[in-house]
């Protein structure tokens, strides 16, 4: 069992993480009161009060968990204002929920919590084959019985909140019909592609007009150089105490002696066989013939073994091995049937066994060859024994040591010397670190908070350690940088060439989106002036090579102004002509159709119950503070400025 959970921890706490956790959240909600006063509010559900410890908590999770179904996922996204305030609504929603809960009584019958974790198939690995919780792979995960009942009556109590809601929801038949009609609708477009690249030839800009484009208020983004810094950091994490870890030779060959059975390589045997057939319904006649033939058969092979091969290939009822002489190849142990199993086991090679019973006949069998059992001797081992132990030895010195780096780093802030001469760290460096981490960078200075913390003027001024940060599990930096660079616009002449590039783009754009308008009022008076290909059909079930935004506007422009025309603005893709001629008789199966208003009453009760969480979300006074306002503010901004953004290019 044990083996198991060592084996299997990624698979366990993300099966945790996924259907208690979040209940976790609310659980412990006394315990983490406590620490309000320390650190502070980040949001309020009426007088309840959400702290920095459990958002911290709550994003760790979160983390964790993307982590596991994602291993190769990008840490700067893991950690960026968007994530993070992912991390704290889930924490606010559990209150809310929970005080609603409360409000409306809210209960769970035992009978109930008993049905669910005894049939709901997510909860397979956590009980017994008779139904009751695994004791020990609860203790393993730290997880008494008791407080997983608590946790999963806390989780079905809260699905009541929106359960009642969701389950209760109906799409009128108007509406789904509308919404089929949306996805279903089929147009009959002409329309083609403009690309800026064959306008761009002959466009050589003149260097008071790149002269005028750098000067240009709309370039100022993305000619400025961003703020950076060298910086000196320290990373605590196993691996670096690990170095500083020494085990006995003693140990290890104790630790060697406890563990032979994981450096033993599992012991398999070869055997052919001879099966006479019976089938289930025989009659006991047929087995006492079948029995007969058998005792004959070995009668043969004792008297001549070298036969073995070519009785099989005879008298053999295993279609997969007869033709091969009775050979099976190499197995493990269980891999056959019992009686099969405990028969090979118990010769010797090149021994012939008795005439075996099992459920699908009789058997004679001959052991072949055997291979592995063989214990690796602990010099070949030695190695990999010392790198597990001077882990676990690590790991258990991490939590200590973590408390005395944060310390020290916090006390002596002009420096990371002491700390890493204390916990036996090494001092490294980087030059040129950003303000916003690059796309897809692991290393330790990807941590948005680790960066935020670090260009922190009060830290950035007079080269101060940040505090010690968490970027990810068992593993703490503290940085500070040596010397600062503020943002500032790159010179002409270090960006001339990439002016050019870019003047020519947006000039070649204008050119493009100048010619498509020219068409469509050409094609207003004569629709072949146009030069637009044949007609194509568009609809959201069938997309082709059509960009996403040429659908969206053939679609958008009004049935009942058909035939319309349009251009489409792409950016650097390019310009689109198109014409909409008209709309297609639509086609819809009632098979499609009763699928959609499934599917479409399952989306209209997920947003009567959204709407009804904001609601309650107002009843119970939803309220953020300092970082948590922060997160909530900069992430609005974020998605308002998208959305504006995306009005403008539809315009």
């Amino acid at each position: 069992m044990f083996d198991f959970v060592r084996n299997n921890t990624r698979i366990l706490q993300g099966l945790l993480v996924l259907l208690i956790l979040p209940s976790f959240v609310l659980f412990g909600l006394e315990g983490y009161s406590r620490f309000s006063d320390q650190e502070g509010e980040v949001a309020a559900v009426k007088r309840q009060k959400i702290t920095k410890v459990e958002w911290d908590n709550a994003h760790r999770q979160l983390v964790e968990r993307a982590r596991a179904q994602q291993p190769d996922a990008d840490l700067a996204m893991l950690d960026s204002p968007e994530f993070r305030r992912q991390s704290l609504e889930a924490v606010v929603r559990q209150y809310v929920l929970a005080q609603a809960a409360q409000d409306q009584r809210l209960v769970v019958a035992p009978s109930r919590l008993l049905r669910v974790f005894q049939t709901d198939p997510q909860f397979a690995a956590l009980r017994n084959p008779d139904g009751t919780p695994n004791k020990a792979l609860l203790e393993a995960q730290g997880i008494t019985s008791a407080r997983l009942e608590a946790m999963l009556r806390q989780e079905l109590v809260l699905g009541q909140v929106l359960g009642a809601v969701q389950g209760t929801g109906h799409a009128p038949a108007v509406s789904n019909r509308m919404a089929v009609d949306a996805l279903f609708q089929v147009r009959e477009v002409q329309w083609q592609l403009l690309n800026p690249a064959s306008y761009a030839a002959g466009l050589a800009p003149t260097d008071a007009q790149l002269q005028a484009f750098y000067n240009d208020a709309a370039n100022a983004a993305w000619l400025l150089a961003s703020e950076q810094a060298d910086v000196e950091y320290v990373v605590l994490d196993l691996d670096a105490l690990k170095k500083g870890v020494t085990v006995s030779e003693d140990d290890l060959r104790r630790a060697y002696e406890q563990n032979k059975a994981r450096y033993t390589a599992a012991e398999e045997r070869r055997a052919s066989h001879i099966l006479i057939a019976v089938p289930a319904s025989a009659t006991a006649e047929q087995k006492q013939a079948a029995r007969k033939k058998a005792d004959g058969l070995l009668a043969e092979v004792r008297k001549n073994p070298d036969a073995f091969a070519e009785l099989a290939r005879k008298n053999s009822d295993d279609p997969g091995s007869a033709a091969n002489g009775g050979d099976l190849d190499f197995f493990g142990r269980g891999d056959m049937v019992p009686a099969f199993d405990a028969a090979v086991y118990q010769l010797k090679p090149g021994q012939i066994s008795e005439v075996i019973q099992t459920d699908f006949g009789f058997h004679i069998i001959q052991l072949t060859g055997v291979r592995g059992g063989e214990v690796r001797p602990f010099e070949a081992v030695r190695a990999e024994l010392e790198d597990d132990a001077r882990r676990q030895l690590a790991q258990r010195q991490y939590v200590d040591a973590a408390e005395r780096f944060t310390n020290i780093v916090f006390e002596q802030s002009d420096s990371l010397k002491p700390a890493a001469e204390e916990l036996k760290l090494s001092v490294q460096t980087a030059k040129g670190v950003l303000r916003e981490p690059a796309a897809g960078d692991q290393s330790p200075l990807a941590n948005r908070r680790l960066l935020e913390s670090l260009f922190d003027p009060a830290n950035r001024g007079k080269g101060r350690n940040t505090e010690a940060i968490e970027v990810g599990p068992n593993r703490m930096v503290s940085a500070r940088i040596v010397q600062y660079r503020p943002a500032a616009k790159r010179s002409f002449e270090a960006v001339k060439a990439e002016l050019t590039q870019r003047w020519v783009a947006a000039e070649a754009r204008k050119l493009a989106l100048a010619d498509a308008r020219k068409r469509v009022e050409a094609g207003k008076t004569n629709p072949d002036a146009a030069g637009l290909p044949a007609a194509v059909q568009m609809s959201r079930r069938t997309v082709f090579s059509q960009p996403p935004a040429v659908l969206d506007e053939a679609l958008r422009l009004p049935a009942n102004s058909l035939p319309a025309w349009s251009v489409v603005d792409l950016g650097a893709d390019g310009v689109a002509v198109l014409k909409v001629n008209k709309v297609l008789p639509l086609e819809v199966s009632p098979q499609e159709l009763r699928e959609t208003q499934t599917q479409f009453g399952a989306y209209w009760a997920r947003a009567e119950a959204d709407a009804y969480y904001r609601a309650l979300s107002r009843e119970h006074k939803v309220r953020y503070f300092n970082d948590g306002k922060k997160v909530m503010d900069a992430t609005t901004k974020s998605a308002d400025a998208q959305q504006a953004g995306e009005k403008a290019a539809s315009r």
